[in-house]
């Protein structure tokens, strides 16, 4: 009796030490990029055992041997469908069931994207109740932070519900419904985002700590209790721990923390971009929010304009990126605007027209080309003014002109064609154009398609508030 009872431990005890687990990211109900390789990787307490990996998709077997404990291999996946079952097979047995095959987005940035149903949106229980999706499923990454890059994070798939989607990102539901609709196929989004965060925490430690400029200019950044601050600690814990998990692009809002520091933002946004891509291995499409008028201290400053226009700088300076303008659906009492579907819905023009090549559609508003003097008036060229420009109000606003005082004024504005003239009887010799170039300001320019300009400045002049 004494030696069966041994036995039984024994075997207890090995069957509670000898364990193969995955990621979190893998989980039931979640979506795998279709048409690709994907990663699958995990651990093993059989430290050099082979593992097999399969999909009930085609039942193809690929086998590969872990080093170390560690094991990782690439799967083929097929067209969008589903549901299936994935097979992780070693001294013991895994399955995740109910996995779909589909388009799969991570969103990250700062509270607006963050910000849930339950929070503050339009129509809220309307949309809550009508999100009933089976074929969309989130992911939602818990917020922590680490000083060093983990592999491991928090967080399980679910499917699309007015139960889950009232607690998710509702510009990340309304992009990805956009998709699911207009492809018809299923659509995985994964978020990753913290209110309050600035672009450093969301960088490698020592991309900023290694560059002079971005670390002084970590170094304004606001402490806050309630989010992290310190380069890195959250790309640590949120980010690196699925850069081997497949995608097929980044949606982003963020900036309004980085109005501190906005000089060095023109910087530290495109290295994001190109970090990112460079930890998934691919030139993944890069569509992000600029930031919303709201008052903050003073809603004539400058401070979130410059945001603004570090963000038109990077659109205009990094491939295969794309921004969203949401000038006309701000609340200058409110940081958090309750407009998000038409946040959500901008973001999936991009990526219909741009990622998907879905037909002729128009994806953004005007966006500042180049000027002209001519007789005391300025001239202003426009990208995506194919079928014209248009107001809505009586007169064009947010245009201010200057000569070479550097003194700008308001300016009358005269949509001609696909041109904007612009002119100042206090201005005899213009030579710079800035519009919706504050905090605060709501312009009212749009192209034909009912789509909002972008605030630009002509001038590269040095701004107020960094003097």
């Amino acid at each position: 009796m004494k030696r069966i009872l041994i036995v039984l431990l024994l075997l207890s005890v090995t069957k509670s030490y000898g364990e193969i687990w995955l990621p979190s990211i893998f989980s039931d109900n979640m979506v795998l990029q279709q048409q690709s390789k994907v990663t699958i990787w995990g651990w093993t307490t059989a430290t050099s055992e082979e593992i097999t990996v399969f999909g009930s998709w085609n039942n193809e077997k690929i086998t590969t041997k872990a080093y170390q404990g560690v094991w990782s291999l690439e799967l083929p996946t097929p067209k969008a469908g589903g549901t299936y079952s994935l097979h992780i097979e070693g001294h013991e047995k895994l399955e995740i069931s109910n996995v779909l095959i589909g388009e799969v987005w991570l969103g990250s940035g700062q509270s607006n994207m963050q910000w849930t149903p339950n929070q503050g949106l339009e129509n809220a229980e309307e949309e809550i109740n009508n999100a009933n999706y089976p074929e969309i499923r989130f992911f939602q990454v818990t917020q922590q932070i680490a000083a060093y890059p983990q592999e491991q994070l928090k967080g399980k798939w679910v499917v699309c519900s007015p139960e889950t989607m009232r607690e998710f990102s509702s510009v990340a539901y309304f992009f990805g419904r956009e998709l699911h609709q207009k492809l018809s196929v299923p659509v995985g989004l994964i978020t990753s985002s913290w209110g309050g965060t600035p672009v450093e925490v969301w960088l490698k430690k020592e991309l900023i700590t290694t560059d002079q400029e971005l670390k002084k200019a970590s170094e304004k950044l606001n402490k806050v209790a309630w989010w992290p601050h310190n380069p890195g600690t959250a790309y640590n814990a949120m980010i690196h721990p699925i850069t081997k998990f497949n995608i097929a692009g980044f949606i982003w809002y963020q900036g309004e923390s980085n109005r501190v520091n906005p000089d060095s933002y023109y910087k530290s946004f495109p290295l994001l971009i190109k970090s990112w891509r460079a930890a998934w291995g691919k030139e993944l499409p890069f569509y992000f929010v600029q930031i919303a008028p709201f008052k903050y201290d003073d809603p004539n400053g400058t401070d979130a304009a410059q945001v603004r226009d570090a963000q038109l700088y990077t659109m205009k300076n990094v491939d295969n990126t794309g921004m969203v303008v949401t000038n006309d659906i701000g609340d200058l009492e409110n940081i958090h605007p309750t407009n998000k579907q038409d946040v959500g819905y901008r973001l999936a023009l991009w990526a219909l027209a741009n990622t998907y090549e879905k037909g002729e559609l128009v994806f953004s508003g005007p966006l500042y080309q180049s000027m002209e003097k001519e007789a005391g008036k300025i001239i202003l060229h426009f990208d995506h003014t194919v079928k014209g420009l248009k107001k809505k109000g009586k007169v064009l606003t947010e245009f201010y002109i200057a000569g070479e005082d550097r003194e700008f004024y308001p300016a009358k504005a005269k949509i001609k064609g696909r041109t904007v003239l612009v002119a100042s009887p206090k201005v005899k010799d213009p030579v710079a154009v800035r519009f919706a170039f504050t905090n605060g300001a709501t312009p009212n320019l749009y192209n034909a398609a009912g789509l909002p300009a972008s605030a630009f400045r002509t001038d590269d002049w040095e701004l107020l508030q960094n003097k």
